[in-house]
């Protein structure tokens, strides 16, 4: 009995290590805005929680997502209109390319 006890309590440990150390497979979203001075925010809502990157020559990144379904809101600098980009879905490990995004007037 005691031995049992012993090898089921070394496969409850090696299970549960091998949870532990498995890589989390994260994604990520691009996408460029134009005109390249157009934007003063991106923001990324999940859910109840949301994320901001910075935008470098009119270019934005978001990195280590979770499998999900985003939506991305861009906050135009005048006289440019806030843009909504809804279900932008980010897959395995994968990044999810906008490509360009004009915004307009």
């Amino acid at each position: 009995m005691k031995k049992l006890c012993v090898a089921l309590s070394l496969l409850i440990i090696s299970a549960l290590g091998s949870i532990a150390f498995t890589n989390n497979k994260t994604g990520g979203i691009i996408g460029k805005i134009t005109p390249v001075d157009a934007a003063s925010t991106v923001s990324l809502v999940a859910a109840k929680d949301t994320l901001s990157t910075q935008i470098n020559q009119g270019v934005f990144t978001f990195t280590n997502l979770k499998e999900g379904v985003y939506t991305v809101v861009i906050k135009a600098n005048a006289p440019y209109k806030d843009t909504t980009v809804e279900r932008v879905a980010v897959k395995d490990s994968a990044t999810t390319d906008l490509g360009e995004i004009k915004l307009q007037q």
